[in-house]
């Protein structure tokens, strides 16, 4: 594939609530944390080895754990979204051996909610893990801001989540324009170690590949959001 194709250090200065310089928010859509999660370690730990291995994504609702990993990953989703920020979607994503998948390049585009509603410009449903998912209109997802939170060390060949740097700016991106938009704006590998956090704008084309060998991959996905939903649709939350 043609186009800016480059891996970010995973070990670059600065670490906390202070993103690592190399990327700009406002062009790139994305943010690398180092060691940004590294004193809720203990209780990601807890809640990956509380699920069974083999499931590739589980959404959780309810777990204890989550309320000891989610302020500190809330304070930088409020750096992009304002302090209203919350979470309302969670997914831990599992690649073993056993486990194993590629996805190929696309963007988030559904929510969770409280239940069902019909409000103009929501649709179509569906449930995933008896939750209630629904496409909204697209300004939402646009507002929104999503985190990855790494259980384990992600190198180049341990399935990377690849980004299109900028593709966030674009609105919602018609399936078969897609591959261009990726070949002009290039891919960025995110490569992590344990207790790395990437931030990216969730409207960001995204992608990744099989992991190679015989490591775990193992993922906190938090979905953001500041913005109350309309027509008395409720965020499930997390």
């Amino acid at each position: 594939m043609a186009g800016r194709s480059k891996g970010m250090e995973p070990r670059l200065a600065g670490a906390g609530c202070a993103p690592a310089p190399g990327l700009d928010w406002q062009n790139d859509g994305a943010a690398f944390y180092p060691d940004a999660a590294l004193s809720i370690l203990p209780h990601l730990d807890a809640l990956a080895a509380s699920y069974p291995e083999r499931h590739a994504g589980i959404r959780l609702h309810g777990h204890p754990a989550l309320a000891a990993v989610l302020p500190s990953l809330t304070r930088i989703a409020g750096h992009y979204i304002g302090p209203e920020a919350r979470p309302v979607r969670a997914i831990l994503f599992d690649k073993s051996p056993g486990t194993n998948w590629s996805l190929g390049w696309h963007q988030d585009r559904t929510i969770v909610v409280r239940e069902r509603r019909e409000v103009p410009g929501f649709g179509p449903w569906g449930r995933k893990a008896g939750l209630i998912h629904v496409e909204p209109p697209f300004a939402i997802i646009e507002r929104m801001t999503t985190l990855r939170v790494h259980i384990d060390d992600v190198p180049a060949n341990n399935a990377p989540l690849l980004i299109a740097p900028g593709s966030h700016r674009l609105g919602r991106i018609a399936e078969p324009e897609i591959p261009a938009a990726v070949e002009r704006l290039g891919i960025l590998a995110c490569l992590a170690q344990r207790g790395d956090v990437w931030a990216y704008a969730t409207p960001i084309l995204h992608a990744s590949a099989a992991s190679v060998g015989h490591a775990q991959r193992r993922v906190l996905q938090v979905d953001f959001a500041a913005q109350m939903l309309p027509g008395n649709l409720e965020w499930l939350g997390v």
